[in-house]
């Protein structure tokens, strides 16, 4: 991955971050406890509902932070021939900011994670991290935000993303660009300290912006408290 391209250096890094911790504050404070509507139970939709509400109105306005925040947004495009609605997608959390001479649409995607395959592949492929490679999230954006919410203790889950990540065909399929040692990721991240791991990924020409790829930061948020639940074992009878 080119850390030192010189869109990295033109971003606006600041206000991203600013969005990135006040997002994970907003978690800690929500997750620290089991509540009855935001709990690791609750539906994927409704908790980053919450979370959005929760950090526009209670941590936001702590951090002097001046950009939108929105949940479900609805993006996609129209057909001109017929007015038709093509596309449509509605994105989890976006952080909008602009000034006189940049912007950022930082879209966070959120995904909950246990340590089955069926999530890890979930997390991945078409309707997780390829969103931001062959979908249409973050169009023309140089970088987006991956959070596995995890129920699960992460080293049940995370490494095994990792190692998922290192499979040629996913790579080929995600149009992964490796690190200049080789690797299909970048630990640690090179633009959030709180994310676990970057990736990079190329994307068609309508989708990127100017120097052709996103970088994609992933983001890890326990609950916290316990949420896996251990089964007792059955007991023969006597």
């Amino acid at each position: 991955m080119t850390a030192t391209a010189g869109w990295l250096t033109a971003f606006p890094i600041q206000p991203a971050s600013a969005a990135v911790d006040a997002l994970i504050e907003g978690w800690r404070e929500l997750s620290a406890r089991e509540l009855p509507h935001f709990n690791h139970r609750t539906k994927e939709g409704a908790l980053t509902k919450t979370l959005k509400i929760y950090v526009e109105n209670h941590v936001a306005p702590r951090h002097g932070l001046l950009g939108m925040w929105s949940a479900e947004s609805v993006i996609g495009d129209v057909d001109p021939a017929t007015g038709e609605r093509v596309e449509e997608r509605r994105t989890d959390i976006v952080y909008g900011w602009n000034d006189a001479t940049q912007g950022i649409q930082l879209v966070f995607e959120f995904k909950r994670l246990g340590r089955q395959k069926k999530h890890r592949d979930h997390y991945l492929r078409d309707q997780g991290l390829g969103r931001f490679v062959t979908g249409i999230y973050s169009r023309k954006q140089a970088v987006a935000a991956m959070v596995g919410v995890l129920l699960d203790p992460e080293p049940d889950v995370v490494p095994q993303i990792r190692d998922a990540l290192k499979d040629t065909a996913l790579g080929t399929t995600l149009r992964l660009i490796a690190t200049a040692a080789g690797d299909p990721i970048s630990k640690p991240s090179n633009l959030f300290p709180a994310a676990d791991f970057d990736t990079e990924h190329t994307r068609d020409t309508a989708l990127a912006p100017t120097h052709g790829s996103i970088r994609v930061s992933h983001f890890f948020f326990a609950f916290g408290y316990p949420t896996t639940t251990v089964k007792p074992k059955k007991v023969a009878a006597p």
